[in-house]
């Protein structure tokens, strides 16, 4: 048995954000990507290469 989607909603995005979120674009959105990718390689940088020591991941939740 097939599903099909809603056609009203085909190529629609669908957001889930917070309240109050706001939307960059631009530099601003483009400075805050690079800034954390940066983040993100200085968290998983020891976990490359042959002595690389796993690393996990966790949020306020645990």
């Amino acid at each position: 048995m097939a599903v099909e989607s809603a056609p009203e909603l085909a190529g629609t995005p669908i957001l889930i954000l917070k309240e109050g979120t706001t939307r960059s674009r631009g530099r601003e959105a483009q400075h805050a990507n690079i800034t954390a990718a940066r983040i993100i390689a200085e968290t998983v940088k020891s976990s490359l290469g042959p002595k690389g020591m796993d690393k996990m991941l966790v949020d306020s939740f645990g």
